[in-house]
């Protein structure tokens, strides 16, 4: 029964059939084709698999296939690895020399103070926990001989201090600015610079050959550079208007770094404000430069 029923499928499949397409009004025969079914399905389906053939080919070999998700080519995933690990490094690095900097301008701005402080508690700490030889009696010998060793320390200290600081004096400085002196050097206010006024668009230059390790804005000082020269000296120049060079650039005595301004809250007008320091520490800028 069931082959009867096969044999019967198969005859049907190759039998014809005439397809015709009539006009409905006229009833006009408009078209008409004769088909078998067996070919009408191996058609739709030789059809169907040259379709999956041609869309797969398009997706494997063209540039389509990354618009897929999750289908991203290997060289892209293997640059945009590479990309990530060096912007991480580059964010590593950059939070380093922000704190470079940033002590940079605790140094130069004078704002020392808390770090002073805790000095000053480790060491107590550090006294009171470990150095009890200052609690037993001193002798008078033991005294003469303390106050005679520490007044040779403090003398061989300024000692050096001063030939380190006459040996700059050697340098050649070229004058940053020529204008009008407005505000000396006076360390006690805490002004460790100089303030010269100039005429408007007045260039800034550099006053020894050196490399800049300090060029931005603050809204205290508003653009600042600083360059970092031989012997531990370090000039910073204030409120400009423009900066012309950039961190980790290298300058020549005489070459112009900026461009005179009136920039951040502690300006009020034109002027440059320029400082000296040695070893960190703020020194006169007119005992070395002729303004």
């Amino acid at each position: 029964m069931a082959k009867k029923e096969k044999k019967k499928l198969l005859a049907q499949l190759k039998s014809r059939y005439r397809m015709v397409i009539m006009n409905d009004d006229t009833l006009e025969e408009t078209a008409a084709w004769n088909l078998r079914p067996l070919n009408v399905f191996v058609t739709a389906g030789l059809a169907i698999i040259l379709l999956i053939t041609i869309t797969t080919f398009i997706i494997a070999f063209t540039g389509l296939r990354e618009y897929i998700p999750g289908y991203a080519d290997l060289n892209t995933k293997r640059r945009v690895y590479n990309l990530v690990l060096k912007a991480d490094s580059m964010e590593q690095a950059l939070k380093e020399k922000e704190q470079y900097f940033q002590n940079i301008r605790n140094v130069i701005s004078g704002n020392m103070e808390a770090g002073d402080s805790d000095i000053k508690k480790v060491k107590e700490k550090s006294v009171a926990g470990i150095d009890t030889i200052h609690k037993l009696n001193k002798s008078p010998q033991d005294a003469a001989l303390r106050k005679m060793i520490e007044s040779q320390d403090r003398f061989s200290i300024r000692e050096g201090y001063s030939a380190m600081e006459n040996s700059i004096k050697s340098f050649v400085f070229f004058p940053p600015l020529k204008g009008t002196l407005t505000s000396r050097f006076d360390p006690i206010q805490k002004h460790y610079g100089i303030d010269i006024v100039a005429g408007a668009n007045e260039p800034i230059k550099a006053a020894l050959d050196g490399t800049v390790v300090l060029a931005n804005f603050t809204s205290e000082t508003g653009y600042v550079i600083g360059i970092q020269h031989s012997n531990n000296l370090f000039s910073l120049y204030k409120h400009n208007s423009a900066l012309l060079k950039k961190a980790g650039d290298f300058v020549k005595a005489g070459e112009v770094i900026a461009i005179i301004g009136n920039t951040g809250e502690f300006s009020q007008g034109p002027h440059l404000h320029f400082e000296l320091w040695l070893n960190g520490t703020a020194v006169n800028p007119q005992k070395y430069i002729a303004f």
